[in-house]
C-alpha cells in the first residue's frame, strides 16, 4: 500500500493507541475514534490505577516489616485514602496527556466521539454533541476492548455492589468487603483492602485461587491471602444477593450467609462487539461475542482488523498492544504475527506473580497428548527466595521459582514466579523462551550476584539436579 494509507482505528485501549502510533511511523495516515479517555479501560480504570494504590500497600507493608530491619518508624501505619485516589487520577491523566501528546507529534488526528461501521470502508461517528460525521478510510481497526458484564443475580449500584471501576475512586475504605470471583483481578484487590484494613472474604466456584495459574503458585498464593487477613471460601459461589440498608447479605451455596459492607463483583468480562455495526458488514463473530480473527488480525471482511479484548485470544493489556502493531503492519504490507506460545504475564497482588508459557499441569498434559509419559519427558525446577543472598539482605524471603521443561530436548515449556518483583523477572524467561535458548543455556550464563535474578539461574540449575544453593537431594525422594 501507498504511504497515503488511510487506517481508522475504532478504540483508543492499549490496542488502539498503539496501533495507531505504529502506523503513523509506517507512513499511513491515522484517525482514531474513542467515546472516552484516552489509554482505555488500562490506564484510566484497571492496570494503571489499581497499580497506583497497591504500590501504597505495598509500601505500608515494608513500613510495618521495617521494625525487624532496625528502621524506626514511630506510630502505626494509616492510609489517607482520598490522597491515595487523588495521585492516582493524577498518575492517569499524565499517562492520558502523554498519549495525546504522542498522537500530536505523529499527526495522529483522534475523534471523539462512538463509532459504528457503516460499510467495510466507513466509520460513522456520533459526537458528544450529538452530530454526525463519516470517516472514510482504506482499512478499519477495531479496538473496541471488553466491558465489566451485566449480571442478573449481582445488579451493581455503585455504592454496596460494585466493580473494579466504581472500587477504584472510593474513599472511604469499606469495614468489610466480599469479592466474587479469585481470579486475577480478585486478588489483586484482596491484596489491596486487607492492606488498608478491610476485612475481606473471597469466594471462588473453582478449587483455588488464581484458577488458572500453577498449582504450586496458586497455593503459595492463597496462602499469602490468608496470612493477609483473608478468608479464603472455594469451591461454592454467591446464588443470591440482598441489599439492606446498611448492609449486604450474601447466600452462598451451601446455605450460609455473609454479610458485609460492600461487594467486588470480580467474575469476567464481556465483548464490546455489540452495537459497533459488525451485523451491518457481515463481520463473523464466535459464540462468545468474540471477533473472529486470523493471524494477520484480520477479520473475515477484507480491510476490517480486530484487536485485543474484543478478539478473545489473550485478555491482557501488552497482548493488544503487540496484536494491534501486527494488524497495521499487515495493513501496510509487513507480513506479521503474534506468538501467543510467548507471553509474559504479571499479577499485581502481594506478593506479585509472572508466567511465561505452560503450567506443570499443561506441560504434562500435551505430552500424553503426544504420545510420551508426562511422568518421565517432563521436568521441573525450583528455587525458593529464601535461597537467595539478595532477597535475605532486603528481607523479601517469601517466593518461588519454577521452571518447566521438555527432559528430551532441554526446551524450556514454562516459568512461574511468586515473590517481590515476579511480574519483572518474567521477562528473562520470556526471552529465553522467545529465542529458543534452552535450560543449560540459561543455567550457564552468568547472573549478577546478588540479585533476585540468580533465582532464575538456580530454578535452571535444579532441573538438572545441579542448583548450587539448594540442599541435597535424597535419592528416591
Amino acid at each position: 500500500m501507498t504511504a497515503q494509507t488511510h487506517i481508522a482505528i475504532l478504540g483508543a485501549g492499549p490496542g488502539g493507541y498503539v496501533a495507531a502510533i505504529r502506523a503513523a511511523q509506517l507512513g499511513a495516515r491515522v484517525t482514531v475514534v474513542e467515546r472516552d479517555a484516552l489509554g482505555g479501560v488500562c490506564l484510566n480504570w484497571g492496570c494503571i490505577p489499581s497499580k497506583a494504590l497497591l504500590s501504597v500497600v505495598e509500601l505500608g507493608d515494608k513500613i510495618k516489616k521495617s521494625g525487624d530491619l532496625g528502621l524506626r518508624v514511630p506510630g502505626p501505619v494509616t492510609y489517607d485514602v482520598a490522597q491515595m485516589v487523588a495521585r492516582k487520577n493524577k498518575v492517569v491523566a499524565t499517562l492520558v496527556k502523554g498519549i495525546a501528546t504522542l498522537f500530536k507529534s505523529w499527526n495522529i488526528e483522534h475523534v471523539q466521539g462512538t463509532g459504528a461501521i457503516t460499510n467495510a470502508r466507513t466509520i460513522a461517528v456520533t459526537t458528544p454533541e450529538g452530530g454526525r460525521r463519516d470517516i472514510a478510510a482504506d482499512a478499519i481497526v477495531i479496538a473496541t476492548g471488553s466491558s465489566w458484564p451485566n449480571l442478573p443475580q449481582f445488579p451493581i449500584d455503585g455504592q454496596q455492589l460494585v466493580t473494579s471501576q466504581q472500587l477504584l475512586d472510593l474513599t472511604r475504605v469499606p469495614a468489610s468487603l466480599l469479592i466474587v470471583g479469585a481470579g486475577v483481578e480478585g486478588c489483586e484487590f484482596a491484596s489491596l483492602y486487607s492492606g488498608l484494613g478491610t476485612q475481606v472474604t473471597m469466594v471462588e466456584l473453582l478449587s483455588r485461587v488464581l484458577p488458572l495459574e500453577d498449582e504450586e503458585i496458586s497455593s503459595t498464593m492463597e496462602r499469602e491471602l490468608k496470612k493477609r487477613g483473608v478468608t479464603v471460601l472455594t469451591g461454592t459461589t454467591v446464588e443470591q444477593v440482598e441489599r439492606l440498608p446498611h448492609v449486604v447479605q450474601a447466600r452462598l451455596k451451601d446455605g450460609t450467609t455473609v454479610a458485609v459492607d460492600t461487594v467486588l463483583v470480580s467474575v469476567g468480562r464481556g465483548f464490546n462487539s455489540r452495537g459497533i455495526g459488525l451485523e451491518t458488514v457481515g463481520v463473523q463473530v464466535g459464540r462468545r461475542g468474540e471477533i473472529v480473527v486470523n493471524d494477520r488480525m484480520e477479520t473475515n471482511v477484507p480491510g476490517i482488523y480486530a484487536i485485543g479484548d474484543v478478539v478473545g485470544k489473550a485478555m491482557l493489556a501488552h497482548v493488544a498492544s503487540a496484536q494491534g502493531k501486527v494488524a497495521v503492519e499487515n495493513i501496510m504490507g509487513h507480513r506479521t504475527a503474534v506468538r501467543y506460545e510467548v507471553i509474559p504475564a504479571g499479577i499485581f497482588t502481594l506478593p506479585e506473580v509472572g508466567r511465561v508459557g505452560l503450567t506443570e499441569q499443561q506441560a504434562r498434559e500435551q505430552a500424553q497428548a503426544q504420545g510420551r509419559d508426562p511422568g518421565s519427558s517432563i521436568v521441573v525446577g525450583r528455587f525458593r527466595y529464601a535461597g537467595l543472598g539478595k532477597a535475605q539482605a532486603v528481607g523479601e524471603i517469601t517466593g518461588l521459582f519454577k521452571v518447566v521443561a521438555d527432559k528430551e530436548t532441554g526446551r524450556i515449556l514454562g516459568v512461574h514466579i511468586v515473590g517481590a518483583h515476579a511480574a519483572d523477572l518474567i521477562h528473562e524467561a520470556a526471552l529465553t523462551m522467545q529465542v529458543g535458548a534452552t535450560i543449560t543455556q540459561v543455567a550457564d550464563m552468568i547472573h549478577a550476584h546478588p540479585t533476585l535474578s540468580e533465582g532464575m539461574m538456580e530454578a535452571m540449575e535444579d532441573v538438572e539436579g545441579r542448583a548450587i544453593h539448594q540442599a541435597r537431594k535424597k535419592v528416591g525422594a
